[in-house]
């Protein structure tokens, strides 16, 4: 259903909604934390609270590590205070005994490390594993509450709510969620517990005020930033699915460039968002070091201080080296984990942002509840109607009144007929009797019940619909058929099938009942979706039929059949007719004519002719000119034509042996692309790059540089002279400082310059990945694996996951690579043999990492996948949605979709146990190597080999804490990388694809002056076959000519090739065989923009973009920028721009998205009026006027007739009477010219076309 005079004033409030809510928002825009955990049952509470004990006991590894090591500094400062012993002053067992005890102490504490890297090992897993599991399924059970929660939706909200929002909310959103609680979340209890795992001094207390209060900062400013970013890929996301709907006008109109720069205008937004986050991170981040490097210097000091202090009690040093290197590491280690779980933090406000937008929609009670069990269910319905004082506007448009007091009664089991012109409100009575909309005042009642206090489900069961658009879903004919009624039988389909005269033409197919339909019933022509719709509407049995032009789609035998089939259907039920074609009303019990909202007159045919008032009128201009339709004999084709009016329909029958196919594609090996790749996109932002690695490498480097103070700091307790120690103290702390100040810079430099790099490369690989689909021929377009939902599905994951091993991340990487890399050359140069101990650890680092990417890239792969089929499920009933709650089949998408999001939920399981295992492992080597390090450390210095000393020892040492913690950071990103290896393959697959016919830019061909070209047309002995059904043929060596300045005309039954004519002469596919010449030189031979910007082409089912009318009319002529002159010009000969100039914004009134903001009639002329103004030299009109009322289609069709001079034109057309002045009129039948001649010369013949004239009834 359409919706009527809907004006520009409230859709601009709506499309600018997100401007005026910002202000209000900014305060609540995330979630409580708790509430982030809304859908955890028991078994996931538990599972987070055995993951809780895992992260805190393997936050406490770190600082019980430190009783370890205070051990072993005691143990080498004894061994160090006896260096001066000699074999002068001591004897040889004394010697011994004091050498035996180090060995026999150091020996106990490196099995304590040993002890602790299994324990770290298996708490590593609890850690991850029991986080990350129930991660994953609250994700899907968000999933699939959004979806539950979206379907019963009322449609005033999907009036303002556009579908690719939404899916975007599906996908994106929800992953960010699931980061927010998975193990990253796991990873910043571990990080935290170290912190707090210890009583600090009260010097490092007294600055952690500040370092909460720049997180609370970044959580908070991180949180706005987030959520306009995500609302800015949303609608990214929207422009997307818009482009993919209507791929075939876009396509037509030169578009694909222009709808390019309108999807990269909202990437912009989004990268200036996610610029800006990175940027703030990076303050807050560097504040922190600087906070944390302060506390290192306070604390080195206070800790000198004391260490100078003797008890008055015990005599002795208040606080000993060991105790305060012991306080010194802790804080050390303390405030290193703080910093490292501030990225967590981060992913936890994105999370919580993200959950904002996802929980509010999950929340929101609609007005009218398709599936509450709510209202009466009567055990009968008589069929008795009443609109009681009824006034309504729509939603989104509040001021615009389209029912005024409409009074209105209809008897049960009568049929009545609405007419009126064009947006006078007829469709919108249907769709209050489907409860889609409540009115503002008045009653509607149904066998005298508030429609209001019915059930709504149990409502609309009683209701069959056909809608001027009939809308099928991608599964078989059978199942579209049986979507009528719950619990249907086969027989009954067929016999639904038979009184649609749907019957025959299913048979001729391969898989007959059985046949997909494809995306919107696109496998099918406009007459045989229109037939299916029928039989659907029949096979419910409904108590109330609502046909809202339901035979305007068929060829005139098909109506004339279908017609005596509904007429048959109507017995015995109370039926409602909107339509335009006053031929189909004529033995209606009631006419009601509309005018202003109203009902301005009622009666039956004779007593409406008797009045000579508003419907008077509408008869005698629909007679004026026009001669009585002809009927054409059904023809039963060998094969199936795609033969739909409709831009927007697909080519190719998809059946059986194509699933199979489809199969095999997917489990052929995909060719494995380098990062390499991903970053030579980067190139342009080379020097941002290079400053971040600069940055990164030396944020990385100050923790080693730090262990060189360090080492030195500590030797300088060992200083005799009070005044050098101190002076050497304040200068260490000095640096410390120093240190900080350094980090700010580099931390600041490090987050902005990867947040630009980053951020443009995602915007890079979203935009080239949206371009690239661009570029494919429509054949791309045609296959099931590149359905609307997929591709969306794509872009909206793909490009998200290389973002999350890229841009930042690459940033920490490298600072660990720094960290580590810098720690080893310092361990190399200080203790080389400690150094190589720890290296021989690293091979079984690297082949855990390996193998833990290589396992996860494969499940990230095949996860992917399944989440493009649950993407394709959720555009599909989201895009579809009226005819999705007409036939109660929300909870059967529901279903599907839950279906599809099982699959990797159960294989996450198996990846996740795999990943907690490996990141165990990885960080449990950490501890086997630092054992080794202290026991070959402690044999070299105990017998003065290579000249270790316990500096050296602490050096290296420090050097190992802070490498330990870097490999762990890199092993953590290791799931990011497997994700982001999957879609980089995905993604440059697509890249590198060689499309057949170049959509997007045609630098090649030819162009012709004007005075050059010539619009004669041959096509010779072409053959054509669909190119994911080459075994099936629709031309089959057909042969035509059409001359400049000629008027044709195709005209033969549904399915039987005359749209794929048009096609063809769009360049939309190229034949098999055969020639098809324009002005003498090859079709193919032309530049190809240049060739469709000389065609105009208006098609049954128009499709307009989400944009003004100004800019859906100048969408025609997409090479110049069109003057409002022009737009209004093209809008008068379209018999339109009488009702543009009354909305409140005239030109600038948003058309909603698929045009819903307008009627039928009304998409329809400003799809001429796109067509007009682009002066094409040939028209193809393709059933131009069929949704028009009787009044406008007798002013459009004079304006068509008068654009059609000078010009060459072809028509295709089912109602004869808009084609019998055509010069040549050409039959097809089976993929050939069968009859050709002028009107008259075809009647003269007496042959097929004449008994197609001669069997009309008047």
């Amino acid at each position: 259903m359409s919706i009527e005079n809907i004006d520009e004033q409230a859709l601009k409030e709506i499309n600018n909604v997100d401007k005026k809510e910002k202000p209000k928002k900014t305060k609540t825009e995330s979630v409580p934390f708790f509430k982030l955990f809304r859908f955890a049952t028991k078994i996931d509470v538990l599972f987070m609270t055995i993951g809780t004990v895992g992260a805190l006991a393997n936050g406490a590894t770190m600082p019980l590590m430190m009783f370890v090591f205070t051990n072993i500094i005691d143990g080498f400062t004894s061994f160090g205070k006896n260096c001066n012993i000699t074999t002068t002053n001591m004897t040889t067992p004394m010697m011994s005994a004091i050498n035996s005890k180090l060995t026999e102490q150091l020996k106990d504490q490196i099995i304590y490390l040993i002890i602790l890297g299994i324990a770290t090992m298996i708490l590593s897993y609890f850690q991850v594993a029991f986080w990350l599991m129930p991660a994953q399924k609250q994700a899907r059970s968000i999933r699939k509450a959004l979806f539950a929660s979206v379907l019963k939706q009322d449609i005033g909200w999907f009036d303002v709510y556009k579908s690719g929002e939404l899916t975007n909310r599906l996908t994106d959103d929800v992953d960010k969620i699931k980061d927010a609680m998975g193990d990253k979340f796991g990873n910043a209890i571990q990080n935290l517990a170290t912190f707090i795992g210890w009583k600090l001094t009260l010097v490092i207390l007294s600055l952690s005020p500040l370092l909460f209060i720049s997180a609370i900062m970044f959580t908070k400013i991180a949180q706005v930033l987030t959520s306009n970013e995500l609302k800015s890929y949303a609608k990214a996301g929207a422009v997307a699915e818009e482009v993919f709907t209507a791929i075939r006008t876009v396509f037509a109109f030169n578009g694909a460039q222009k709808e390019h720069k309108r999807y990269e205008t909202k990437l912009d937004e989004a990268k200036k968002f996610g610029i800006r986050k990175a940027t703030i991170n990076g303050l807050l981040m560097g504040f922190i070091w600087i906070v944390i490097n302060g506390a290192y210097a306070l604390g080195f000091w206070y800790g000198w201080k004391l260490s100078t202090n003797i008890d008055p009690v015990t005599n002795k040093q208040e606080y000993t080296i060991g105790i305060i290197l012991l306080v010194f590491f802790s804080i050390i280690i303390a405030v290193f984990s703080l910093g490292n779980a501030g990225p967590f933090i981060g992913t936890l406000a994105t999370g919580r942002g993200a959950a904002f937008e996802v929980f509010k929609i999950i929340d929101r009670k609609p007005p009218i509840d398709s599936s509450s069990e709510e209202g009466q269910k009567p055990n009968d319905v008589i069929g008795n109607i009443d609109f009681e004082n009824i006034h309504f506007n729509y939603p989104s448009r509040p001021n615009i009144k389209i029912l005024n007091g409409l009074d209105l009664k209809i008897k049960s089991g009568s049929t009545v007929a609405l007419v009126g012109a064009s947006g006078c409100g007829k469709s919108t009575c249907i769709q209050l009797i489907q409860r889609f909309y409540d009115p503002i005042q008045g009653v509607v009642k149904l066998d005298g019940r508030d429609l209001k206090t019915l059930n709504v489900k149990w409502l609309r069961t009683k209701i069959g619909v056909v809608n001027q658009e009939p809308i099928l879903f991608s599964t078989s004919i059978k199942e579209n058929i049986k979507f009528g009624k719950d619990g249907v039988s086969d027989e009954e389909v067929v016999q639904a099938a038979k009184n649609a005269n749907a019957h025959d033409f299913i048979m001729t197919l391969p898989d007959k009942y059985d046949t997909l339909v494809g995306d919107r019933g696109g496998q099918l022509s406009g007459g045989q979706k229109q037939r299916i719709a029928i039989a659907r509407a029949l096979v419910r049995n409904p108590k109330i039929l609502l046909l809202d032009e339901a035979t305007s789609a068929l060829d005139n035998e098909s109506e004339s059949i279908v017609q005596a089939a509904l007429d048959k259907a109507r017995l015995g039920r109370t039926t409602i007719i909107v339509a335009h074609r006053l031929s189909t009303i004529l033995n209606a019990d009631v006419i009601f004519a509309f005018e202003n909202g109203k009902i301005k007159e009622y009666g039956t045919h004779e007593d409406l002719m008797n009045l000579k008032g508003v419907y008077y009128k509408l008869v005698i201009t629909q007679q004026a000119g026009a001669e009585t339709d002809s009927s054409l004999s059904k023809i039963n084709p060998i094969i199936v034509d795609k033969s739909s009016n409709d831009l927007n329909d697909n080519q190719i029958r998809i059946g059986k042996k194509e699933v199979e196919n489809d199969e095999k594609k997917k489990k052929e090996k995909k060719k494995d692309v380098s990062m390499l790749r991903v970053f030579a996109l980067n190139k342009p932002e080379w020097f941002f790059i290079l400053v971040g690695c600069l940055a990164s490498l030396i944020s990385g480097a100050v923790q080693p540089a730090f262990s060189i103070v360090f080492s030195k700091a500590i030797a300088v307790f060992s200083e005799c002279d009070a005044k050098k120690q101190e002076n050497s103290i304040i200068l260490y702390s000095i640096l410390f400082i120093v240190f900080g100040v350094v980090t700010f810079f580099s931390n600041l430099l490090q987050n902005s310059m990867f947040g630009i790099s980053g951020e443009n490369l995602t915007k890079r690989l979203r935009s080239k990945g949206f371009q690239s689909m661009l570029r494919q021929e429509i054949g791309w377009f045609d296959s099931p694996d590149n359905a609307v939902g997929k591709l969306c599905t794509k872009l909206a994951v793909e490009a998200a996951a290389v973002q999350g091993a890229t841009g930042v991340r690459i940033g920490a990487l490298l600072m660990n690579v720094g960290n580590l890399g810098v720690g080893l050359i310092l361990a190399l140069i200080y203790g080389w043999a400690i150094a190589l101990t720890i290296l021989a650890f690293v091979p079984f680092m690297i082949i855990s990492g390996v193998l833990q990417t290589k396992m996860l890239t494969g499940f990230s792969s095949k996860d992917k996948e399944v989440l493009e089929d649950a993407g394709k499920i959720t555009i599909e009933a989201i895009g579809n949605i009226r005819t999705v709650s007409i036939f109660n089949k929300e909870l059967h998408f529901w279903k599907l979709y839950e279906k599809k999001i099982d699959i990797p939920f159960r294989a996450s399981i198996r990846s996740t146990n795999i990943s907690a295992f490996m990141l165990g492992f990885t960080s449990s080597i950490t501890f086997y190597a630092m054992a080794a390090a202290f026991a070959l450390g402690a044999h070299l210095v105990q017998n003065e080999l290579f000249g270790m000393t316990f500096e050296n020892i602490m050096l290296v040492f420090s050097c190992i804490i802070f490498g330990a913690q870097s490999v762990g950071q890199a092993a953590s990103l290791m799931p990011d990388y497997a994700k982001a290896k999957t879609s980089v393959n995905a993604m440059f697959e697509l890249f590198e694809r060689k499309t057949q016919i170049d959509n997007y830019e045609s630098t090649s061909g030819i162009t012709l002056e004007e005075r050059e070209f010539k619009t004669d047309i041959t096509l010779d002995s072409i053959e054509f076959a669909y190119p994911n059904r080459p075994d099936a043929k629709i031309l089959r060596g057909l042969t035509l000519s059409i001359y400049e300045g000629q008027r044709v005309a195709f005209v033969g039954s549904s399915g039987c090739g005359k749209s794929t004519i048009t096609q063809l002469l769009e360049r939309f596919y190229d034949p098999n065989n055969g020639e098809i010449k324009l002005s003498e030189k090859n079709l193919s031979d032309f530049n190809l923009h240049w060739l469709r910007s000389q065609f105009g082409i208006v098609s049954q089912e128009p499709i307009l973009f989400d944009m003004t009318i100004h800019e859906n009319i100048a969408y025609g002529d997409n090479s110049r920028l069109v003057t409002r002159e022009e737009v209004i010009e093209a809008a008068k000969k379209a018999n339109i721009h009488e009702f543009i100039s009354k909305l409140p914004m005239g030109y600038e009134t948003n058309v909603g998205s698929k045009g819903t903001q307008l009627s039928g009639g009304q998409k329809q002329r400003i799809a001429i009026a796109r067509a007009l103004i682009r002066n094409p030299k040939i028209l193809l009109l393709d059933e131009a006027t069929s949704a028009l009322d009787t009044e406008s289609e007798k002013i459009v069709q004079d304006a068509l007739d008068k654009a059609q001079q000078g010009r060459t034109c072809i028509i295709i057309a089912h109602r004869l009477s808009t084609i019998r002045d055509s010069d040549v009129i050409f039959v097809f039948q089976n993929g050939v010219i069968t009859e050709k001649g002028t009107h008259e010369e075809l009647m003269n013949a007496n042959g097929f076309y004449a008994k197609l004239n001669n069997k009309h009834v008047h």
